[in-house]
């Protein structure tokens, strides 16, 4: 997925503490697609978001959270990188678990 130009860039709403509102990405059909914000989580230097679809989406079950990598890039600009790596996305919500249990603690 990919973001869409618009007048909110989704990283900076993401970043905001305060902004409790959906992220809209568009997929490769340019379609938008909103997402619920679940958490950012910071491994091995770099920044994920995990976003669960606020719609239906065919093949993913309801309560599925998709793993972004945030790339902040000044000359090519801002994106979302949907992370594909089986092993990578484990870390990524092993690290988020550990955040949840903490903050509950």
């Amino acid at each position: 997925m990919k973001k869409k130009d618009k007048v909110i860039n989704p990283i900076d709403m993401l970043f905001d503490e305060n902004n409790m509102e959906n992220i809209v990405l568009y997929n490769d059909k340019d379609e938008p697609v909103e997402f619920e914000q679940v958490e950012l989580v910071s491994l091995d230097n770099k920044f994920y978001a995990i976003l669960q679809p606020v719609n239906e989406i065919d093949g993913v079950f309801d309560d599925e959270a998709f793993a972004f990598e945030i790339v902040r890039d000044k000359e090519k600009g801002d994106s979302l990188v949907l992370v594909e790596d089986d092993a990578l996305i484990d870390k990524i919500f092993d690290e988020y678990k550990k955040m949840y249990k903490a903050n509950i603690s």
